[in-house]
């Protein structure tokens, strides 16, 4: 037990390199993929406007308009993923999740992985480390759940 006049010891967000839970080369190699694809994945979205319509943003990209909404009447599970997900790298936060929280969620948790493992990089600490101490199924269960909630929801607010 500790008194109220020593503060409570925290578990450090990052650890050396040399004490990571994989090699060092295979944790900096995987820190510099995430920081290369999220990178990639915000200059391209940077390159286009968010759709008005709340999705269909992709087709900018030269995708195939989605075809759910022809065969079943309604938005496919990941309708406006991409549209928020560039109103977020534009800097429209609101727009982003009012448009398709998971896809704004997405793109948030992306952006941050990046900028950790970015500060990992530089610093020299795991990047590893952190992501096995992370509650993976926890995280799944609510990710699965908060896509069908925002489904769920673009059904209610869809318009063709």
């Amino acid at each position: 037990m500790t008194s109220p006049a020593t503060p409570a010891v925290r578990a450090p967000l990052t650890i050396p390199l040399a004490d990571g839970p994989v090699a060092a080369w295979a944790d900096r190699c995987a820190a510099a993929v995430v920081v290369g694809g999220v990178a990639a994945v915000t200059l391209v979205l940077r390159g286009v406007q968010p759709d008005g319509r709340g999705f269909g943003t992709h087709e900018q990209l030269g995708l195939e308009p989605c075809g759910w909404p022809l065969a079943y009447g309604i938005p496919c599970p990941t309708c406006g993923v991409t549209t928020a997900a560039c109103h977020l790298v534009h800097g429209n936060l609101l727009a982003a999740f009012a448009t398709q929280p998971f896809g704004a969620t997405l793109m948030l948790t992306a952006l941050l992985a990046a900028l950790h493992a970015a500060a990992c990089l530089v610093r020299r600490r795991s990047f590893a480390d952190l992501l096995v101490r992370l509650p993976v199924r926890r995280l799944f269960a609510g990710a699965v759940a908060l896509l069908l909630a925002t489904w769920g929801w673009k059904c209610l607010v869809f318009v063709p």
